[in-house]
């Protein structure tokens, strides 16, 4: 059940990642620095948009028919990346980003399939299995950027196109491995039973996780989104983006297995709260030049995984997945449209303004005591 769960959310992982740094470049390049975020939001929009369509999937054909369905989405709007690269108009990059991004929602949601299979004191960890294996493919997708320039040379292709031909093969490759995916459980029934430590439900609202988990993402989205950008301008390569990808995404994903254990032991809020602070400490040594700049990417990466994973596990049913994954990537996409346009007004320091501004009253509200058994619904 986990192997081909983790393979294709791996590969589609390794898919984005190397979809949207080059889109990012060539709309650059194509267009203007300040219009280098449009690919990144379709990419986003289609993933907020493709969270509610598993969803729906899920709930009529069940967990696994829905991930195949996902992922043979994102194969399409990968054949369309290579295409834009290959001649075509920019506005075939967008469809493509956008396609691909119902892709990603199956790859992101897929985590759930694994946390159905397990009790619910090991359910964070069953969730963080799979995202700590994704750390091959999001390492892996920016280090095969710059050889995947060579590649589509000796093919008669413009180098441009490689990072896109990798996109596709590693998500037709996601599809390929989702094939193998049995449900488990209730992975085709309504989520319905109580999942959560059981003085979890009244010391952390859902309201209160889902927006920690849109935050920390809205925030995550608004400083990589410019880094790109940020490189191609100071004349840096491929390969110098690749290594500040990889410290990202390798924070993301690497300590994903430490977040689970700590979570299924001392329940989410203290993850939660661990992972604003990070967040905030991050974003102020983004705005950093030299060597500290990739280490601060890195520690941005593990802030999203302490909130994201730290809300996750207060979901308790598909519906509450899908809604606040959908959302996540909604307002995500308004951080990965304006990030550049921002940053070409005040760089880095104004983005890392904007993310504390929303961090900290969330920050505010999980130090304050619980307001005794209150639920407030999402």
């Amino acid at each position: 059940m986990l192997i081909p769960v983790v393979v294709a959310a791996a590969l589609m992982n390794a898919a984005m990642v190397a979809a949207s740094a080059m889109s990012t470049i060539l709309v650059a390049d194509r267009l203007s620095p300040s219009l280098a975020g449009l690919p990144n939001t379709a990419g986003v929009l289609g993933t907020a948009a493709g969270a509610l369509a598993v969803g729906r999937w899920t709930a009529r054909q069940g967990r696994a028919q829905a991930l195949r369905s996902g992922y043979g989405v994102g194969v399409a709007g990968g054949a369309m990346t290579v295409l834009t690269a290959v001649g075509a108009h920019l506005a075939l990059l967008l469809a493509g980003m956008l396609l691909m991004g119902v892709g990603n929602a199956a790859g992101l949601l897929s985590r759930y399939a694994a946390a159905d299979a397990v009790p619910a004191a090991r359910r964070a960890s069953a969730m963080s299995t799979v995202v700590w294996a994704s750390t091959a493919g999001a390492v892996a997708g920016p280090f095969l950027m710059a050889p995947s320039q060579s590649f589509a040379a000796s093919l008669g292709l413009p180098g441009e196109s490689g990072p896109f031909l990798v996109a596709l093969i590693t998500v037709f490759a996601a599809l390929l491995s989702s094939v193998y995916i049995r449900t488990a459980r209730s992975s085709d029934e309504p989520l319905t039973r109580q999942r959560l430590r059981t003085d979890e439900a009244p010391r952390t609202p859902l309201a209160l996780a889902a927006g920690v988990m849109i935050v920390g993402h809205l925030a995550m989205v608004a400083l990589m989104s410019s880094v790109p950008l940020h490189t191609h301008q100071h004349g840096e390569g491929l390969a110098v983006l690749g290594v500040m990808l990889a410290a990202h995404t390798l924070g993301m994903f690497a300590l994903a297995p430490l977040t689970g254990w700590w979570i299924d032991r001392a329940g989410a809020r203290p993850v939660m709260l661990s992972g604003l602070v990070l967040l905030l400490g991050s974003a102020v040594l983004a705005t950093q030049t030299g060597l500290v700049f990739t280490p601060a990417l890195f520690l941005l990466g593990y802030a999203w995984n302490l909130c994201y994973l730290g809300g996750s596990a207060r979901l308790v049913s598909a519906e509450q997945e899908s809604r606040v994954e959908s959302a996540i990537w909604a307002v995500a996409a308004l951080a990965s449209g304006t990030s550049p346009w921002l940053f070409t007004i005040g760089g880095f320091p104004l983005l890392a303004g904007l993310a504390s501004l929303l961090a900290l009253p969330l920050l505010v509200l999980m130090v304050r005591p619980p307001a005794g058994n209150r639920r407030v619904r999402l």
